[in-house]
């Protein structure tokens, strides 16, 4: 009986639960990496952050065995398609830091009643921000209401009670590092109707 006993304890009842490590860039298991269309950047955060994982998964040894279990010619076409993964990846990320640096941030005062102003920000979203996250931040900083609408052009844009387009244009510049030729402040009165 003692023993039946100490076999129970150590035998746990319910399958235990296996701990996964997700990639931080593609959010993929680091298995699947290769699959998204950012491997050289998945391959970097993972050497980076699990270096254990990335040598078990990108070792020569590891590659090696891979690519013995392969055909010659399923061989060359592994070597052509990761050639081709890599030269895409590479003209995305370009495409991407050159639209980056094009996009321009528009900061615009609107006035609603004789001395009352909204500030209304656009093209965030083109350098990485999250927009409800900004509003939810420029909301506290400021102490007022802030929140994201839509545009009329099919865009969204960051809406704040009150003329703070002076520190907004601040906290782009400095804390978001957006260079200060891609920010643009305008000045808009409301038409009233006729």
């Amino acid at each position: 009986m003692a023993s039946e006993a100490t076999a129970t304890e150590t035998v746990p009842s319910e399958p235990q639960a296996r701990h996964i490590v997700y990639c931080g860039v593609c959010t993929l298991p680091p298995e699947y990496c290769e699959f998204g269309g950012t491997a050289k950047k998945c391959k970097d955060w993972l050497e980076k952050n699990h270096s254990d994982l990335h040598e078990k998964l990108y070792s020569e040894e590891a590659v090696a065995a891979t690519l013995s279990t392969l055909s010659v010619d399923a061989q060359k076409r592994a070597a052509k398609d990761s050639q081709k993964k890599e030269a895409k990846a590479a003209a995305a990320e370009a495409k991407a830091a050159e639209t980056k640096a094009q996009a321009q941030i528009l900061i615009k005062r609107v006035e609603r009643n004789k001395r009352k102003y909204v500030t209304a920000v656009s093209g965030l979203e083109a350098h990485g921000m999250d927009l409800k996250k900004v509003a939810k931040e420029w909301g506290k900083k400021f102490a007022t209401g802030s929140s994201v609408t839509k545009t009329a052009s099919g865009g969204e844009e960051v809406v704040v009670q009150g003329d703070n387009s002076d520190e907004i244009f601040d906290w782009v510049v400095d804390v978001a590092g957006v260079p200060e030729a891609n920010v643009d402040c305008i000045e808009d009165k409301k038409k009233k109707g006729a």
